[in-house]
């Protein structure tokens, strides 16, 4: 006899969705980014800019709702006090302070790297001092946030020290 599908399943699939929506795309930028700038340079003002544009729709959005489902599993459980809570937690908050930088990075990124090219003309691309700086630490907070994402998965999951 089948048995009637609860809540918590739900709100677990549904936390699992907004983890995929959310940061899926995200871990793939730090190979993806840098190939698009080696080998489509004149690509990368659109590339930010879609990159700006996902930041705000999905995963800003994806983050909040990530939040909520995962709260309302640790409080009907009553989990608050787990340490495979309490990190990912910590590390969400993380990823909403560091998110909140990048969303601003990736569209002034789009503003540089558009004025580089129009400044480098139809020959090969030169990117600008200020370009080049952003992109540096765009990228190490990228490859950070893949980290981070992958760690908190690992505690959900592995559920160490419980």
């Amino acid at each position: 006899m089948p048995t009637a599908v609860t809540s918590y399943p739900v709100v677990m699939s549904l936390h699992i969705m907004a983890v995929v929506a959310a940061y899926g795309l995200r871990l793939a930028y730090p190979l993806l980014v840098p190939y698009m700038r080696r080998n489509h340079p004149r690509a990368m003002p659109g590339l930010h800019d879609v990159q700006h544009r996902l930041n705000q729709r999905l995963t800003g959005p994806g983050t909040a709702l990530l939040f909520v489902f995962g709260a309302y599993m640790a409080s009907k459980h009553h989990y608050w006090d787990e340490v495979w809570v309490d990190v990912p937690l910590a590390i969400l908050v993380a990823i909403v302070v560091l998110g909140g930088w990048i969303v601003s990075a990736t569209c002034r990124l789009s503003k540089l790297a558009q004025g580089d090219l129009e400044a480098s003309g139809p020959g090969e691309v030169a990117w600008g001092s200020d370009y080049e700086g952003l992109y540096r630490r765009y990228m190490a907070i990228e490859i950070l946030l893949g980290g981070l994402v992958l760690t908190a998965i690992f505690f959900m999951t592995a559920k160490p020290f419980s």
